[in-house]
């Protein structure tokens, strides 16, 4: 058994995850346990369902053809009955993605699709749909000295003041070859995340097991013409519109019902630190540029002095 944190909870795995920081020791009972078993074809009488999942009570069940089934109960354990020729390595990237979402969910947390880094004590968050450049982004500023605090998923939570919050789990940055070739990042490169993809596993200077204040969201988008690179701040209306939209796995927003958590969420973040639409550039020449106008918005919001 190897023990790690995660999302502010400590986890008990018997399935090795090696994009994952692991803890020296674990002195108390873990909130998630993984471990392999049995994973039914279907639940009886679901409450909801798609292609791939099925929802019974306090049960989840994800069909990944090739790679596993996965059954999660209320919130605590994640079982997997791999398939005839699932990979261990293929396997743990599910687990560290889209099936512990899925249990965050279950544990009925506010889950975005966003990397975040630490910038002047707190957590910067960039949110976006896969290939908006999350990755990129908390590379391009981990050069900067800003540590990476998540990679693809960030829980929020709330402090005892209520504020929003989000915990650091030393999760590795997954980027493309061409990313990291850009950002100078090619002799950190580690394993491929599957086999046949260009996309490496990258250690970063990371700050793990912090719980920190959010200091603001940004929500990526691309200039293309008429656009131009900019950061602005969005209503309230339009934030909780952002918020939900970056959900880790959208549709699970509304197959759980959670869609007031959100709101919930967009609020607090929007009164507390704000949600900024960023407005750049793709192109990795401007990548500097990017990071020196972020660098003045955290100037111009405090978060930098």
């Amino acid at each position: 058994m190897q023990y790690f944190r995660i999302a502010g909870l400590t986890v008990g795995s018997d399935l090795p995850l090696p994009q994952m920081t692991g803890m020296a020791k674990c002195t108390s009972v873990p909130d998630i346990h993984i471990r392999r078993g049995p994973a039914p074809l279907t639940l009886a009488c679901p409450d909801s369902s798609g292609p791939t999942w099925e929802i019974a009570g306090d049960q989840f069940l994800l069909r990944v053809p090739g790679v596993a089934r996965f059954l999660l109960r209320a919130g605590r354990d994640i079982i997997f009955e791999p398939c005839t020729h699932g990979r261990a390595s293929d396997i743990a990237i599910f687990v560290t993605g889209t099936v512990f979402g899925i249990l965050l969910h279950q544990r009925r947390q506010t889950v975005l699709h966003a990397s975040a880094v630490k910038v002047g004590g707190k957590a910067v968050l960039f949110c976006g749909t896969s290939g908006a450049g999350k990755s990129t982004m908390a590379a391009a500023l981990g050069n900067a000295g800003y540590p990476l605090l998540n990679d693809d998923i960030s829980v929020i939570g709330h402090d005892g003041d209520d504020a929003p919050v989000t915990h650091s789990d030393g999760r590795q940055l997954k980027l493309w070859q061409e990313a990291a070739d850009a950002l100078g990042l090619s002799d950190r490169l580690g394993d491929s995340v599957r086999n046949g993809l260009s996309k490496h596993y990258v250690t970063p200077r990371s700050s793990v097991g912090e719980t920190l204040s959010i200091g603001a969201v940004y929500v990526l988008r691309e200039a293309r013409a008429p656009l131009q690179s900019s950061i602005a701040r969005l209503n309230i209306a339009d934030a909780a519109h952002a918020v939900a939209a970056n959900a880790y796995r959208p549709f699970l927003v509304a197959a759980m019902n959670q869609k007031s958590l959100y709101l919930q969420a967009a609020i607090a973040i929007s009164e507390s630190a704000g949600v900024f639409l960023l407005t750049r550039s793709k192109d990795f020449a401007g990548i500097s540029e990017i990071v020196g106008g972020l660098e003045r918005h955290w100037h111009e919001r405090g978060l930098l002095t």
